[in-house]
C-alpha cells in the first residue's frame, strides 16, 4: 500500500481508502460477517482510512462494532460527517455528534465532515448557530481532529467555500466524466494546495464499470485487454497530484484485492497521452447514452410516496446505454410493477423533498417525467396487466 501525507496533520494516508456507504447486505441488513471479513482484509492489506456517515444506514454501527471487536480501532482513521440538512439549532450537533461517537464506539473522530454542504448559503446557516465555535470547542478537547467538509454543489461555490474557513481537508466527487462538475478540475487544484482534498464516487457508483455502455467498455478493452474497467477508472484518478487519497466502496473480497494491488502500482502522471486519449473517446460514448447524471447513492429515499427514484434512473439509463427491452425490464423490476404495490414514477407528486438532498443536484421531479414518458409508453399498462394476468395477481382487476 502506498501512503500520501496530510499536509495539515502529518497523518500517513493509504491512497486507497474505505467507503462504507455500500457494505455488503442481506435481505436489506448489513451482513456483518462479510463486512467483518472486507474491513479486517482491508487493514492488513494496509488501508487505514475509513468513511462512514450518520446518515448511512447501520453503517456507523458496523464500522464501530467490528473494529471494537477487534481491537484495531488505533490502527485506522474513521471519517464520518454531520447531516447538516437535519440539523435545525445549535443543540443538534451535540445530539449528532455524541450519537455518532456511541454508534462507532469511539471518544474522538480523525476526520469530521459537514456533509453535503452545497452553497454558501447553507455555511452561512451554520454559522449562525454557531458552528465555528462548537468544531473549535471539539478540536480542543480533542474530540475531532480534523474538520473538512464533502462538498455537493456548483464550481463556483466550492470555490468560495474554500477561502471562508480554515478547513483541514475537504471531500469532492471526482472521475473522468466530472472533470467539469461539481467542483472539477479547477476546484481539486485549488483545494489541492491548500489541504488534503479525499476523493468519492471514483467510479460514479458503478456507473463506469457495470454501467458503462458496451460500445464505451470495449475502447478500454481494445487499448488494454488485462485492465479491467475498474482499474481504468480509479488509475484515472489516482494521476492527478492533487489527489491524497479515494474511496472505494467495496462490497466484495474480489474488489477489494484488485483495488489494494492497484494502489499498490498507483502514481501521480502515471498516464500518458496515449491512454489520455482512451479516456476522451470513452468519456464521448458514455455521455452519449447517460442521460441522468445519478450513481445510485439513496440519499433521496425513502420517496414519501414510495418511488424507487434510484430504480426508476437506472432502467432509463440502461434504456440507451443496453438497448430499450434490457432498460424496461431494470425498470419493471426496480420499481415491482407486477405486484399490488409497485413503486413507479406514476406515485410522484411532486413535493420535491427529494430534490433538496440530491448531492448531484438532480432536477428529480423533471427527469421523472422524462422517465415515465419513454419507459411507461402507451401500451405499457396493458404489458403489466397482461403479465399480472398471467402471474394470477387480481388479473381480471388490471385487465379492465
Amino acid at each position: 500500500m502506498q501512503y500520501r501525507i496530510d499536509k495539515k496533520s502529518g497523518n500517513r494516508l493509504s491512497v486507497l481508502g474505505f467507503g462504507c456507504m455500500r457494505f455488503p447486505r442481506n435481505l436489506g441488513a448489513i451482513d456483518m460477517k462479510r463486512t467483518e471479513t472486507l474491513i479486517m482484509k482491508a487493514i492488513e492489506g494496509g488501508v487505514n482510512y475509513f468513511d462512514t456517515a450518520y446518515i448511512y444506514p447501520g453503517s456507523e454501527e458496523a464500522l464501530g462494532a467490528i473494529l471494537a471487536k477487534n481491537s484495531v480501532r488505533e490502527k485506522v482513521f474513521i471519517a464520518t460527517k454531520l447531516p447538516i440538512v437535519l440539523v435545525k439549532d445549535k443543540a443538534d450537533f451535540d445530539r449528532f455528534f455524541n450519537k455518532e461517537l456511541e454508534r462507532l464506539r469511539t471518544d474522538y473522530i480523525d476526520y469530521y465532515l459537514m456533509h453535503q454542504l452545497t452553497d454558501m448559503d447553507f455555511w452561512d446557516m451554520l454559522k449562525n448557530l454557531g458552528i465555528e465555535e462548537w468544531i473549535a470547542e471539539q478540536k480542543k478537547s480533542g474530540r475531532i481532529r480534523q474538520a473538512g467538509f464533502s462538498f455537493h454543489g456548483t464550481q463556483a461555490e466550492f470555490l468560495k467555500l474554500v477561502d471562508v474557513y480554515p478547513w483541514d481537508f475537504c471531500q469532492i466527487q471526482y472521475n473522468y466524466s466530472d472533470e467539469n462538475f461539481q467542483a472539477g478540475t479547477i476546484g481539486l487544484k485549488k483545494a489541492s494546495e491548500m489541504m488534503p482534498v479525499i476523493i468519492m464516487e471514483p467510479l460514479l457508483g458503478g456507473k463506469l464499470t457495470e454501467g458503462l455502455p458496451q460500445e464505451a467498455a470495449s475502447i478500454f478493452k481494445k487499448a488494454d485487454s488485462h485492465s479491467s474497467l475498474a482499474a481504468w477508472g480509479l488509475n484515472w484518478v489516482w494521476n492527478h497530484t492533487g489527489v491524497t487519497l479515494l474511496l472505494s466502496g467495496m462490497s466484495s473480497e474480489a474488489q477489494l484485492e484488485e483495488n489494494i494491488r492497484l494502489a499498490d502500482a498507483s502514481a501521480p502522471g502515471m498516464l500518458g497521452p496515449l491512454e489520455l486519449d482512451v479516456y476522451h473517446q470513452v468519456l464521448n460514448v458514455f455521455n452519449k447514452f447517460y442521460k441522468i447524471h445519478c450513481t445510485g447513492c439513496n440519499y433521496c429515499m425513502p420517496c414519501p410516496q414510495g418511488v424507487n427514484i434510484p430504480g426508476c434512473f437506472a432502467g432509463y439509463n440502461l434504456s440507451y446505454s443496453m438497448g430499450f427491452v434490457l432498460g424496461l425490464k431494470h425498470y419493471i423490476t426496480s420499481i415491482a410493477a407486477i405486484s399490488e404495490k409497485t413503486a413507479g414514477v406514476g406515485l410522484c407528486v411532486k413535493c420535491g423533498k427529494c430534490e433538496k438532498i440530491c448531492p448531484q443536484r438532480i432536477p428529480i421531479i423533471r427527469c421523472l417525467e422524462d422517465v415515465k414518458k419513454r419507459m411507461e409508453p402507451f401500451w405499457y399498462r396493458w404489458v403489466i396487466g397482461i403479465a399480472r394476468f398471467v402471474l394470477g395477481k387480481n388479473g381480471k382487476k388490471n385487465l379492465q
